[in-house]
């Protein structure tokens, strides 16, 4: 099963305006001539590129409001729509419907021994092309949840150069495990060392799915050029969609479903921390 066939059809209603702002491109590998290679990007903004990647279960109105920000900020914002219903609220039905065509996607390695999800080629050829068309001195990628791990792996590219790693939670099985071949690990941990390149992360302390292991794994693999920063569980959003209220069960969504939209709240100075993370990195003399 294609990427393709992760998105949920003509049976759920698109929510369209939810991305009013954006403009809505089609992008496919360069060469490929094959329609299941396309996918679809939101772009919005001026500045240097920023991919912001969904998290689980797609590109709900929290995704978006967190994009928006970052455009806001003086960014160029790419917006994937990797899995699920662009604009809609995630639903239980509709999150563990996604979910489920995500698991089993050819696109993705949701499991420990998996090694890297192919899907990050197509990434790092978008952020290839966002950096051609922003300039700049790179590309800043941001993923959440289910693709966390991705804005590590996207540096693989050199154009991107500030990634953030939102509560990445694959491989869903094994939660001190990284979702990386060992080659891949090895060739982004030099190239960390030799760019003096920094990566910053988010989890609440609490999350089941994203656990202290994983974030002690990713220092192993890159010492102190991993920016591990932890919130207190109890400071989450505790009215989150019905999806992570019911199905993912734990404070989970650092800057989107578990946000608390209120000055001060510790969830918007880390809103505000990864957009001071992009500006030192991105928008440099």
């Amino acid at each position: 099963m294609d990427v393709g066939e992760t998105q949920v059809q003509a049976q759920e209603p698109k929510h369209e305006h939810v991305l009013d702002g954006f403009t809505r491109r089609t992008f496919a590998l360069p060469g490929e001539a094959s329609a299941r290679d396309e996918k679809t990007v939101h772009v919005a903004g001026a500045g240097p590129a920023v991919i912001v990647m969904p998290e689980m279960p797609g590109i709900s109105p929290d995704v978006v409001r967190f994009a928006r920000w970052v455009r806001d900020a003086g960014f160029t914002v790419y917006l994937p729509s990797l899995f699920g219903v662009d604009g809609a609220y995630p639903t239980v039905d509709l999150g563990a419907d996604v979910l489920r065509r995500a698991c089993v996607s050819r696109e993705f390695r949701a499991f420990a021994g998996g090694g890297t999800s192919p899907v990050v080629t197509w990434l790092r050829a978008l952020a290839r092309t966002a950096h051609e068309e922003c300039g700049g001195p790179g590309v800043g990628a941001v993923g959440m949840c289910f693709t966390g791990n991705f804005a590590l792996t996207m540096t693989l590219e050199p154009a991107v150069v500030a990634p953030v790693l939102g509560q990445p939670s694959l491989p869903l099985d094994d939660p001190a495990a990284l979702e990386l071949s060992p080659d891949d690990a090895d060739t982004i941990r030099r190239r960390f060392e030799r760019d003096g390149l920094t990566a910053l992360a988010y989890r609440f302390d609490d999350d089941k799915w994203c656990t202290g292991q994983r974030f002690a794994a990713y220092a192993r693999l890159l010492g102190d050029r991993f920016d591990g920063r932890v919130l207190p569980g109890d400071c989450a959003n505790p009215a989150p969609p019905p999806f992570f209220r019911e199905s993912v069960g734990t404070p989970h969504s650092v800057v989107t479903a578990h946000l608390v939209d209120e000055e001060g709240h510790p969830t918007m100075r880390a809103r505000d921390e990864i957009l001071a993370f992009l500006r030192s990195r991105l928008q440099t003399a």
